[in-house]
């Protein structure tokens, strides 16, 4: 191998940058594997887990062609990983693509045609196969960094269903420092992604030992003063009177306040149950545990964040009550005598928190008296960030970095000044970085010579990313700041037990690539039935891998080097795949961008036959052809619709009918009539209106599931039995003057379309209707005497301004 000089050798290969990369032997022998089978990587954070994945991307890219897909969970990581693939890959730096959601559809689909690099969220790529708008097909390697998501709906499952069906020839890489908690999750990791492999490296390694270097890890204990354990009690003693209620229904079997989320999770689900049932006290219990939820929350960030912290929690929960259609939880909860009194308390609280001090003291020990240069410091809380940023601006210099989504009384980041944060923190700008979760997934966070943890965090794996920004290059240190008898010390016997058993499932997995497809599904073990057929060999060869023509060779101790050092060509595997299905003659649907986050887009894509096209639709959720259309809704938000005053769904629905001639609305999930206290005949009457006033055709569906099947029967009978086309059509027009005026009539007193509809039939103007008397009022069919008081009290009463 060629080097930078004799101490630091770098490796070599045609695609790569020369001397870029540092020869290191556990990132060769990990890229080794990874470059032959489907692979899981393990790695601590800070060894270079990228690099692994850039080798084996150099690699199938020179040997087998194709283009790479790497993704990434955050938009910052994406861009940090597209920087580092054009620094070290000697391919143009245009080919080298980036996919967030501020790039649109239309350029996303040009570019993918012309790239060969494409780093990408994946959100955008489910969006875009959902969309048909691009083919894994000619992907060679798909990469899915922080794969430890790849649990539940996370897109990287659908990604990686589609790879392993579309691509010719599919390699897959994930890579995490903490793929999961225990020996399950991880295989369902493995599952969900396809993966055959896992390598496991640690920092008791040889070949990584040499590139770390201890972390000592420092428990600071902070006692809390009387005036906010005050504050704490007194919420307490409200959530043990709500517990009390819960127990008398059979629900609980505690009133004690400091119950496990477990705990609260079986009371939720034994209230799912009763509502299931159609028993009244289910959704009366639903609330008092919404209520537990607020007040279990509003304890936590007392004790764990800072006054100022539940401060604007509860301002919050104040405005969420004033709000219209605000839940009975938040109205009981802010009213209810001992919340007002901690309030109160919290409002007059002007003593400087304890765990604000303590954070002081230890960066002025860093900076100050040990020459430190960088701290960070983490916080569960956005509003401790942005509180702590302005607390410790006074006496170091301070930045924020959170989030991009706004919130009520805090505005996120955009991409661009999360960017411009980290490029001056790594410049040495300034010296303390205060952030939430976002700066802890794989961001390439400089070295610094503290790092501060605000709270223990109770789960391992952001415990182990958080630690892993300190003691790469040099000895680091970790404080965690912990409040006495109080839920932090919970999250620090959790956060120490979680991670210990991390690591003792990392080291019963490492080395177990044998025994893992005994331990995964059938249709994991089955990787031919992804890969079109295509045979497994005897030794679980991976059919779409290049073969490797030293890997078998005697005296070569290093899988994958001899390639790397050499770049040896190798001729392309005659792999016979089926190209994914286009449905150019098959049916296709066309579903509002909106509804992603339901499934049914998801899963009609992945059925053969069925194309998914996704806009912006500006009426329904989907077409199925150039006269049927239908909006979706369910249970819980068709209800929602009738409480609110909303009328935007009926209004929804008129325009679906001016627009296409078979209107179809879906209400689904169970208990439509059970639905937040409102009578069965509320609900039938806007079933009825729907189909005789709207002339839509109204279905009932159980399940998501059940929705997805409806809709790919009405559009086969549409397109295939009938022989229809898609027509998008639907665009909303300018109302009718008969619509205009029944819509402000409607609006009076919020009394609905049909209501209006029967005044302007009595009175024939929308003036005759506003100057009408209760007792002429009365003369319209469907208006009564409550009906009239209220209109001649909206239209009559003197204007006295929003105040």
């Amino acid at each position: 191998m060629a080097g930078t000089d004799e101490d630091i050798p770098s490796i070599e290969h045609p695609l790569l940058e020369p001397d870029f990369l540092e020869r290191r032997l556990y990132q060769l022998k990990l890229a080794g594997t990874a470059a032959d089978h489907h692979t899981l990587v393990c790695l601590p954070t800070g060894l270079g887990k990228t690099t692994v994945s850039l080798l084996v991307t150099a690699r199938r890219l020179e040997e087998v062609g194709g283009k790479s897909l790497m993704l990434a969970p955050t938009k910052p990581l994406v861009q940090q990983h597209a920087d580092f693939y054009r620094e070290a890959l000697q391919i143009p730096d245009e080919q080298i693509v980036v996919f967030t959601g501020d790039v649109s559809p239309e350029d996303r689909a040009a570019t993918w045609e012309e790239a060969t690099v494409v780093m990408a969220t994946p959100q955008v790529i489910e969006n875009d196969l959902v969309g048909s708008r691009v083919s894994l097909a000619d992907v060679t390697h798909c990469t899915f960094d922080e794969c430890h998501r790849a649990t539940g709906d996370y897109a990287y499952n659908y990604i990686a269903e589609r790879y392993h069906a579309d691509a010719k020839q599919p390699l897959v890489t994930g890579m995490s420092a903490s793929p999961g908690g225990d020996e399950e999750t991880i295989l369902e990791v493995c599952e969900n992604l396809g993966i055959e492999e896992v390598e496991v490296m640690t920092e008791e390694d040889a070949d990584v030992s040499e590139f770390t270097h201890d972390t000592d890890v420092e428990w600071e204990r902070i006692d809390l003063p009387e005036e906010v354990l005050e504050i704490r009690d007194a919420l307490n003693d409200v959530i043990k009177d709500r517990l009390e209620k819960l127990k008398e229904m059979g629900i609980a079997d505690s009133t004690q306040p400091d119950q496990s989320q477990k705990e609260l999770n079986a009371m939720r689900a034994e209230l799912q149950k009763l509502i299931n049932n159609d028993q009244s006290e289910g959704f009366e219990g639903m609330s008092i545990h919404a209520e537990v939820m607020k007040l279990r929350q509003a304890v936590t960030l007392v004790e764990t964040q800072s006054v100022e912290a539940v401060r604007r929690y509860f301002d919050r929960q104040r405005n969420q009550a004033r709000s219209s259609g605000a839940s009975k939880a938040s109205q009981r909860l802010v009213s209810d005598p001992r919340v007002r009194e901690a309030m109160r308390k919290g409002e007059e609280f002007d003593q400087l928190h304890p765990k604000y001090r303590k954070t002081r003291m230890i960066l002025a020990e860093t900076l100050g008296l040990e020459d430190g240069e960088r701290v960070i410091v983490f916080t569960e809380s956005r509003d401790t960030a942005e509180a702590l940023t302005d607390f410790l601006s006074e006496s170091f210099e301070a930045k924020r970095f959170v989030g991009q989504g706004d919130r009520e009384g805090s505005d996120g980041m955009t991409q661009n000044e999360q960017q411009e944060v980290l490029d001056d923190f790594r410049a040495g700008e300034f010296e303390v970085l205060i952030s939430t979760s976002v700066a802890e997934e794989g961001l390439d966070v400089p070295e610094v010579d503290l790092v501060l943890f605000y709270e223990p965090v109770p789960t391992a794996i952001r415990s182990i990313q958080r630690k892993g920004r300190t003691g790469r290059q040099s000895e680091g240190r970790v404080v965690v700041l912990m409040a006495e008898d109080t839920r932090d010390e919970a999250y620090f016997w959790i956060s120490r037990r979680r991670e210990q058993e991390m690591e003792d499932e990392l080291r019963e997995l490492k080395g177990m690539a044998d025994e893992l497809e005994e331990e995964l599904d059938d249709s994991q073990q089955s990787l031919a039935d992804f890969e079109s057929g295509a045979e497994v060999n005897d030794d679980g060869d991976d059919p779409g891998a290049v073969p490797d023509s030293s890997s078998g060779s005697e005296g070569v101790a290093d899988p994958g080097l001899q390639e790397f050092d050499e770049g040896v060509d190798a001729d392309d595997p005659a792999v016979e795949t089926h190209e994914p299905s286009t449905a150019d003659d098959g049916i296709e649907v066309v579903a509002d961008q909106r509804e992603m986050d339901a499934n049914i887009a998801r899963d009609l894509s992945k059925r053969d036959g069925i194309e998914v096209r996704l806009e912006t639709l500006e009426v329904g959720d989907y077409v199925l052809s150039d006269r049927v259309i239908v909006e979706r809704k369910s249970v819980a938000d068709f209800v929602d619709s009738l409480v609110g005053g909303d009328r935007s769904m009926f209004e929804q629905v008129g325009a679906m009918a001016r627009h296409y001639s078979r209107p179809i609305v879906i209400v689904e999930g169970e208990g439509l009539y059970e639905q937040r206290d409102i009578h069965p005949n509320a609900v039938r009457g806007a079933l009825s209106s729907l189909a005789v006033d709207f002339d839509a055709s109204v279905l009932r569906t159980e399940s998501e599931e059940r929705t997805t099947e409806l809709l790919a029967v009405i559009a086969g009978r549409e397109q295939e039995t009938s022989d229809r086309e898609v027509s998008v059509h639907g665009e909303k027009q300018s109302k009718t003057l008969a619509e205009q005026q029944e819509y402000v009539v409607s609006s009076i007193a919020e009394i609905g379309p049909v209501t209006a509809r029967s005044l302007l039939e009595e009175f024939g103007t929308v003036e005759a209707v506003m100057i009408a008397s209760e007792d002429e009022l009365q003369g319209a069919n469907g208006v009564g005497q409550v009906t009239a008081e209220r209109m001649r009290e909206v239209i009559g009463s003197e204007y006295t301004g929003s105040t």
